[in-house]
C-alpha cells in the first residue's frame, strides 16, 4: 500500500493469525474444565481416600494395583457424577449455588453429559475387570447404579431420608479397595462400608442446614426443609452418636489396636462435641464447623487406621 514495506503489516498479520488461535485455546480449557467437572472432583477426593487407605489395611498392594484401583473408582464415581449433572441440570439452574455447572449454563449438552458418564461407567467396569478382579468391579458398578438410580433418580426429589439410603453408594470405595486387594470381602471390611454410612448423614445435613433455602425454593425434600432445623439437628446428633458406636466395633472385633482405637476415640467426641454445640446454638457457623470438620474426620480415621495396620 502506496509501497509500504511489508514488515509493517507483518505484527498486524501475526495478531489476526494469534488472535483466534487463542480464542481455541481457551474455548478447549474451557470444555476440558468443564468435563472434568462433571465428574465432581472435590467429592472424589474423599472416595479415593478410603479406597487407598483400606487398600493399604487389607494388605500390601503394589502401586500399580493402587493406582488402577483408583482409576476405576474415579471412572465409576465420575459417571455417576456425570449423570447427576444430567437428570438434575433442572433444579441445578434455579439454584445460585449450581447455576453455572456445565450442563445448567449450556457449556455442555446433555445428552453429552449423560454419554459422558454412562461411557465412564462402561470403562470402569472393563478396566476393573481386566486389571483388578471382578468382584471389585462389580462392586465399583454397583455403587455407581446405587448413586444414579438409587440416590438421584429415585431418593433425592421424594424423600427426607434421600441421603440415608442413597448414601450407601458413597460407602462403596472401601469394599471395593478391599476386595481389590484380597480378591474378597469380610466382616471388617463391611465394618469400614458401615463407618463412612453412618458418617455421611451428619456430614450431609450439616451442609444442608447452610442450603436450606436453595432445596425448599427447588422443592428438593431435605430434612431440614421437610422436618425443619431442630429436627435435622437433633437427627444430626443422633447418627453422629451411633457413628461413634459403630467405628468401636472394628476393634472390639480385632480388626485394629491401639492407635485406631485412641484416634476413634479422641475423633468421636470431637464430632459429638461439635454436633452437641450446634444443637444447642442453631446457627449457621456452628453448622459450617461441623461440615468442615467432618471432612477432616473421616480423612483422619481412615489415615489412623492405616498407621495402625502398618506400625
Amino acid at each position: 500500500m502506496d509501497g509500504a514495506p511489508a514488515s509493517a503489516y507483518a505484527p498486524q498479520a501475526a495478531g489476526a493469525v494469534a488472535a483466534p488461535l487463542q480464542r481455541t485455546r481457551s474455548r478447549t480449557r474451557q470444555l476440558l474444565a468443564d468435563y472434568l467437572e462433571l465428574t465432581k472432583p472435590k467429592v472424589q477426593s474423599l472416595l479415593l481416600l478410603t479406597t487407598i487407605t483400606t487398600m493399604l489395611v487389607a494388605g500390601d498392594p503394589s502401586i500399580a494395583l493402587v493406582a488402577l484401583t483408583c482409576l476405576g473408582g474415579y471412572l465409576s464415581a465420575g459417571g455417576a457424577g456425570a449423570v447427576n449433572h444430567w437428570f438434575d441440570r433442572d433444579i441445578d439452574a434455579r439454584m445460585g449455588r449450581t447455576a453455572n455447572r456445565p450442563v445448567p449454563s449450556g457449556r455442555v449438552s446433555p445428552t453429552a453429559a449423560l454419554t459422558f458418564g454412562c461411557v465412564l461407567a462402561a470403562l470402569s467396569l472393563l478396566e476393573l475387570s481386566l486389571t483388578v478382579n471382578v468382584l471389585a468391579a462389580g462392586l465399583s458398578f454397583t455403587g455407581f447404579l446405587g448413586y444414579v438410580f438409587v440416590y438421584t433418580v429415585w431418593l433425592k426429589r421424594r424423600t427426607p431420608q434421600n441421603i440415608v439410603i442413597g448414601g450407601a453408594a458413597g460407602a462403596v470405595p472401601p469394599l471395593v479397595g478391599w476386595a481389590a486387594v484380597t480378591g474378597s470381602l469380610n466382616g471388617i471390611a463391611v465394618l469400614l462400608f458401615f463407618i463412612v454410612f453412618f458418617w455421611t448423614p451428619p456430614h450431609f445435613w450439616a451442609l444442608s442446614l447452610l442450603m436450606k433455602g436453595e432445596y425448599e425454593k427447588v422443592g428438593v425434600p431435605m430434612l431440614p426443609v421437610v422436618r425443619g432445623e431442630a429436627e435435622t439437628r437433633r437427627q444430626i446428633l443422633l447418627y453422629t452418636v451411633l457413628l461413634y458406636a459403630v467405628t468401636q466395633l472394628p476393634f472390639c472385633a480385632g480388626g485394629f489396636g491401639g492407635i485406631y482405637l485412641t484416634a476413634s476415640l479422641l475423633l468421636g467426641l470431637g464430632f459429638i462435641a461439635g454436633a452437641v454445640r450446634l444443637f444447642r446454638r442453631a446457627d449457621r457457623r456452628s453448622a459450617l464447623q461441623l461440615y468442615l470438620f467432618s471432612l477432616a474426620y473421616l480423612a483422619l480415621l481412615f489415615c489412623a487406621m492405616v498407621a495402625d495396620a502398618k506400625l
